[in-house]
């Protein structure tokens, strides 16, 4: 960033460090599967609270030293807007309402909502989730939330492929549907032209009056 911008490292330092003050900005270190880790940078629309570090009391001792952010776990899920908090939350709590074993606190709710969130974005629906959550319950649940966390990250349906998007193009002389820009076969005189299209009503007579043809031909013509 500093090397693509006028003001230099310094304002580029302090303007991060503005963002990260209100919320806007933050940078988790990862601890990955093989032991290394990573710093991953997440920049928010809304901002995001902190949590309070409490000082040490006049009279205490202090660790002496810099706080260091915790590792985050890359199985953690990822921090969500509120407002996608909020409808994830909703979600949750109309699709178990009527089982009772599944009574939910907002507090839980809340830690549910990122994994409700990716079924939401994946294109599935209330029918979807209740079809994954609710049957086959035991009869005493000790956590709710951990048997719902459960099933919904280990049934969460694949991502559905996005169609293909429409193939088509018009001969440059004719105007007929061609697979690829340029011009048709027949136009480059390498083919015939079997059918007629975009000649519209200057077809139509014509062939009305070849279909009256043939049905007279075989004596099947009915009139009203």
């Amino acid at each position: 960033m500093a090397d693509s911008s006028p003001q230099g490292r310094g304002a580029v330092r302090r303007a991060l460090k503005e963002l990260k003050d209100a919320g806007y900005y933050r940078v988790d270190t990862i601890r990955m599967p093989d032991g290394t880790v990573r710093s991953e940078a997440h920049v928010f629309d809304v901002p995001q609270l902190a949590p309070v570090v409490p000082r040490p009391a006049a009279g205490e001792r202090g660790t002496g030293g810099t706080v260091t952010p915790p590792v985050k776990d890359p199985g953690e899920e990822p921090t969500l807007p509120d407002e996608q908090i909020r409808t994830a939350v909703a979600t949750l709590f109309r699709v178990v309402r009527s089982e009772p074993r599944l009574r939910l606190g907002e507090a839980e709710a809340r830690t549910l909502a990122p994994l409700v969130a990716r079924w939401l974005e994946q294109g599935s629906g209330e029918a979807e989730l209740a079809h994954a959550l609710l049957p086959g319950l035991p009869q005493r649940m000790h956590s709710p939330v951990a048997i719902l966390r459960d099933r919904l990250r280990r049934k969460l349906p694949p991502v559905r492929p996005a169609a293909p998007p429409a193939s088509y193009a018009e001969c440059g002389r004719c105007h007929d549907p061609v697979p690829r820009p340029g011009i048709c076969r027949a136009c480059a005189g390498i083919g015939t032209r079997t059918i007629a299209v975009g000649i519209g009503a200057d077809a139509t007579p014509s062939g009305v009056a070849r279909a009256r043809a043939a049905l007279r031909g075989h004596g099947r013509l009915v009139t009203a």
